[in-house]
């Protein structure tokens, strides 16, 4: 009975019991993370479900251990005069307040995940460490979600009266310092096999991207990873590898190159160019875009851009090239997708680069960018300059806190008038670019406009209704300016947001964007039945307007590309889309996971790979733009 009693108050088995109550509150967290976010997960089964979250165990060993590292050295060491209970109390609390804070950063992950559409990296400080209004948006977050304040709260009352505090016999001087030697090393040898994930030499340490190989879509790699793991491993870690698909450069050049050279013949004509990229501005929201939606009967919430549309040149299958607004604008203006990490939050940020506006200035254009939110927001001024751009204006040059919308930025309706009117100062020929702002989460419009724009089934409905309107207000400005007839418009999104039709909750779907070319001299119009993406634009801007000059961008000219011909690609919780013709290839990196025949199978259920010939040529051609844009960011080869 003794020796019971003993090993009941031992410290290896209290820490055992205290480590076991971290892993109920990463499966609650995990658990959590799936109800919040049963939209997007809502074909899985129960088998599904258990199967990932045992899957997910591997991935919360390795991030419990590194949160607790310290705290099994504290526990573990071999020193007699630790045996003291101010010394035990203090690490009950480092315990209780860091496992508190990783199953808070999984909860935090449930709300986030929507917008990101994966699990938060390392990456986030360096995003949002020019923001000045994070504290005030999260402390109304945490109001929004107190169920899951409540639930952390909670969890660290559990990891607390859970906690197992050790009463080990210190009598016997010769045993104690045996056992507690002997602990540490087996805790140290299980440590280091736990953090990698494994044993053997063939195993390395585990990333996020091994959790692609337990799903079946890349999307439910969320739900197998875990936050605080997603963190640990990207601290540091340079995100840009450049792979050795090709020995051979000709052969890689001759199946994808980014460098773009002008058209024989080709004559400058000095229009100016006006991009607009639209907050969340998802092509699932758009009427005139899904004619065949809910039966031909589909409306959308955006009667003014159904109305431009028919009067530009639009894609059937148009993609973004990332999920979140600081991939959007390089890909928009500069022609550069999203690959694992937003590529100016690395260190690949100081190469030199272009854009559009870069590229026309050479030109004489005069070039600007105009956000609402705080000047050095998301860090888009520092980039505009980087790319080219002469002036930056944002919410200091508004310089009308009124129309501050109390959250991220100058509501859109008057940001875009300001936008009409400074631009019409500007000396000829311009290339401007803006990006909007309202629709964004936590999905307010102006209380004048409270009972105009009414709800739809999803909160973010009435946020583009107002947005909407206010492109409307802002083409009725700019078209009577004399500036306003020798201008070519771009509009797109930067990503896409809130989702309810099946088709636009699919791998594809996720990434569903309008990309849409206006000229109001009618130059451009018509449906194309191809694909399109957001880094095709500085190439077709700059294709159309015959620019004499060659430059570096990872899109296609679409004016002047076969159908067949054009691409789209984008990079997803760890997997590539390649979309060309009917098909889209998922390669992770060393091999097809999954081939879909996209157009004719919308919802992506019949996985073609190994099945079709068509799967090598496209491996061979992603592979090709994989190793240039890693080439080409690792040795600082994104301009000519």
């Amino acid at each position: 009975m003794n020796k019971i009693v003993k090993l009941l108050r031992s410290t290896p088995l209290s820490v055992v019991v205290n480590l076991l109550w971290v892993y109920v509150g990463f499966t609650v967290a995990r658990l959590v993370f799936l109800a919040v976010n049963h939209v997007q997960f809502h074909d899985l089964s129960a088998g599904r479900v258990f199967a990932l979250c045992a899957a997910g165990l591997r991935f919360d060993t390795a991030a419990i251990l590194y949160t607790n590292l310290l705290y099994l050295v504290l526990m573990l060491l071999p020193l007699h005069f630790k045996e003291r209970e101010g010394y035990h109390r203090a690490v009950k609390w480092l315990f209780v307040v860091s496992n508190m804070t990783a199953i808070a950063a999984n909860l935090v992950d449930a709300v986030y995940f929507p917008y990101a559409m994966r699990r938060t990296t390392a990456s986030v400080f360096s995003q949002f460490a020019n923001e000045d209004n994070l504290w005030g948006i999260f402390g109304i977050e945490l109001l929004h979600n107190w169920p899951l304040v409540l639930l952390t709260l909670a969890m660290g009352f559990l990891l607390w009266k859970g906690y197992r505090t050790p009463h080990p016999d210190v009598s016997d001087t010769k045993r104690y310092y045996a056992v507690f030697s002997l602990s540490l090393i087996v805790a140290a040898g299980v440590a280091v096999v736990g953090m990698r994930g494994g044993v053997g030499r063939d195993v390395r340490p585990i990333t996020i991207s091994n959790a692609n190989q337990y799903v079946d879509r890349p999307t439910e790699a969320a739900v197998v990873l875990n936050t605080p793991f997603a963190i640990y491993r990207t601290l540091g870690k340079k995100p840009f590898v450049t792979p050795r698909y090709f020995t051979d450069e000709a052969e890689m050049e001759a199946l994808y190159s980014p460098v773009h050279q002008p058209r024989e013949g080709a004559v400058f004509r000095p229009k100016n160019v006006c991009v607009l990229v639209l907050e969340s501005f998802g092509k699932e929201y758009i009427g005139a875009l899904n004619r065949d939606l809910e039966g031909g009967t589909y409306k959308g919430y955006t009667p003014f851009l159904d109305s431009l549309i028919q009067k530009s040149m639009v894609w059937e299958y148009s993609f973004a090239n990332g999920q979140q607004s600081i991939d959007g604008l390089p890909s928009v203006l500069s022609g550069i997708p999203r690959f694992v990490e937003p590529f100016f939050l690395t260190p690949a940020s100081m190469n030199r680069l272009t854009s559009v506006g870069g590229e026309l200035k050479k030109k004489g254009y005069y070039t600007a960018f105009f956000h609402g939110a705080r000047n050095g927001s998301m860090g888009f001024q520092a980039y505009s300059r980087a790319v080219g751009f002469d002036d930056y204006f944002g919410r200091e040059d508004y310089a009308n806190d009124d129309d501050f919308d109390g959250k991220w930025a100058i509501w859109d309706e008057e940001f875009l008038q300001f936008f009409a009117e400074r631009i019409s100062t500007f000396r000829q020929p311009f290339a401007v670019g803006v990006f909007t702002a309202s629709s964004h989460h936590p999905f307010n419009i102006p209380a004048r406009y409270e009972s105009v724009f009414k709800a739809g089934t999803l909160p973010i409905h009435r946020c583009i209704r107002y947005s909407d309107h206010a492109l409307r207000r802002f083409f009725e400005t700019a078209s009577k300016q004399e500036w306003f007839r020798n201008t070519l418009f771009v509009l797109t999104a930067d990503h896409t947001n809130q989702k309810e039709h099946d088709i636009y909750l699919t791998d594809a779907g996720k990434y569903s964007v309008p990309v849409i070319f206006y000229t109001p001299d009618g130059d451009l119009q018509g449906h194309v039945d191809a694909i399109a993406q957001q880094i095709d634009i500085m190439p077709t801007v700059l294709g159309y307007l015959g620019y004499d000059a060659p430059f570096v961008s990872f899109g296609c000219n679409l004016l002047d590309t076969p159908a067949e011909e054009t691409f789209a690609v984008n990079h997803n919780n760890g997997i590539y889309q390649y979309f060309k013709g009917d098909y889209m290839l998922q390669f992770d990196g060393e091999k097809a996971v999954a081939l879909y025949d996209f157009k004719h199978d919308p919802l992506l259920r019949d996985n073609l790979v190994g099945q079709l010939p068509v799967e090598e040529r496209l491996t061979l051609e992603l592979k090709a733009v994989i190793q240039q844009y890693m080439y080409r960011m690792n040795n600082d080869r994104m301009t000519l």
